[in-house]
Parts: structure tokens; sequence; C-alpha cells
């Protein structure tokens, strides 16, 4: 028996481009369902889950940006935002708030599915329950490997899609630096500086979630002229 379809939800105001990208998406075999603005996104998420939401930033009332921020208070279901063209200072605040990553308007259909779907492959997939857990350490904050689960004591912290992957590359490099263009490329995103900017950013938003002090990092360390290196207890 074969795997449902992945469910995405379009969230934009102009009702010709949700039309397109429902049609196109719909043609590539994926489920989609629209909704015109953040109320009416909010309205379609209280009822159903899905396995990625399209979410244009530019967007009368409550924006992209701000509604991604308070859609991470409950769920973890990658966001991928939909961006001013040259508009960084957008997409920096996107992804701080919490996306997993974004695209640049105008852009080709077929970027956009390309995105999609290295965004999908990054999500963690289920494991069998007998399966035992590889555990790191870091402090009171501990990572499980296997389930992509962190926990604070006993409370879960909830993790992007984005952030499991970088947990999961340096579960791979424990104690080891690993360069800014190694995650770039891990992560399967385009190569450059932007991007490399982006992975800052994303290490930025772990450290609040696995440090103490995401100031003066422990665990989640910067090695100069190197990159990045994780060093768990």
């Amino acid at each position: 028996m074969s795997d449902p379809a992945p469910h995405l939800l379009i969230v934009d105001d102009d009702e010709r481009i949700r039309g397109l990208l429902r049609k196109f998406l719909a043609r590539h075999g994926f489920l989609v369902s629209a909704a015109r603005d953040a109320a009416h996104a909010r309205r379609i998420l209280s009822g159903l889950e899905f396995d990625l939401i399209v979410l244009d930033v530019m967007m009368p009332g409550e924006d992209g940006v701000a509604l991604t921020q308070a859609l991470r208070e409950t769920i973890v279901t990658p966001i991928l935002l939909l961006t001013a063209k040259n508009e960084t200072e957008d997409r920096i605040k996107g992804l701080e708030a919490g996306a997993d990553d974004y695209l640049a308007k105008p852009f080709e259909p077929k970027e956009l599915l390309l995105r999609i779907n290295a965004i999908l492959r990054r999500m963690p997939a289920a494991l069998p329950e007998t399966m035992a857990p590889k555990v790191l350490q870091m402090g009171t904050v501990r990572f499980d490997i296997e389930r992509a689960e962190l926990l604070r004591g006993d409370e879960p912290v909830r993790l992007t899609a984005t952030e499991v992957q970088l947990m999961r590359i340096f579960s791979e490099h424990l104690r080891e630096p690993v360069s800014r263009a190694k995650l770039v490329e891990d992560l399967g995103r385009d190569k450059g500086q932007a991007q490399e900017r982006a992975v800052d950013v994303q290490i930025t938003r772990l450290r609040r979630k696995i440090e103490s002090d995401p100031k003066q990092p422990r665990y989640l360390q910067t090695v100069r002229g190197e990159g990045y290196m994780l060093a768990p207890d």
C-alpha cells in the first residue's frame, strides 16, 4: 500500500497565485489546500494537519513572518516562506521566526517544487518503538537522535525540520567543526553567502533551545575560521 500524498497548505492573498500553485502542485502528486490570509489559515489549521505550509510574507493584516512566529508556539509543521525579491531582512526575520526555508518572488514553479521536496526529505521518519535511543546530553537538555526529540528535563522542546536536520548533521561530527558551506550543502540549499547567513540564523535559533546562555554557548560552539561544533557532555 503506497504512502498517502503529502498535504500542503498554500497561504497567499493573491487569488491567481493560489490557483496556479494549487493546480501545479496537485499535478505533481500533492494534496493542496489554500487560505487567503492568516485568519483563514488559522481556521484551516485548527481542524487539519499538514505536511508543509507555503506562506506568503506580504499579506494584509497579519503578515507571514508574524504568522510563522505564532504557529511555532504550537506546531512544528515545516514552513516555506515566499518573500519579495531582494528583501533580505524579511528572509532573515522569517528564519528567526521559525521558517525552514524561503523562496524569493518571482520564482519558477519547478524551483518551488524542488524546495518543497527538499524540506519534506528532511522531516524525521517515524521509527519503531523498540529501537534503542541514542541520546546526546547537554546539561539539562537531551536530544534523542533516532526519535528526533529534544527534551528539557521531561518537557519536549519543539524543533523545526531544519533544526532536526542540523542536530543530526552535528551528531555525525561530534566535537568536530562543521563548516558553514558543508551545512548549506547537507541541508540541500543552494551555495552562496546568503544561504550561509541563513544557516547562522538557524544556529542562533537552535542555541536558544539547547543552551542555558545562548550568547555564551557551551555545547553548540563557534570555531573561528572553521564553522560550528557540537560538544555534548
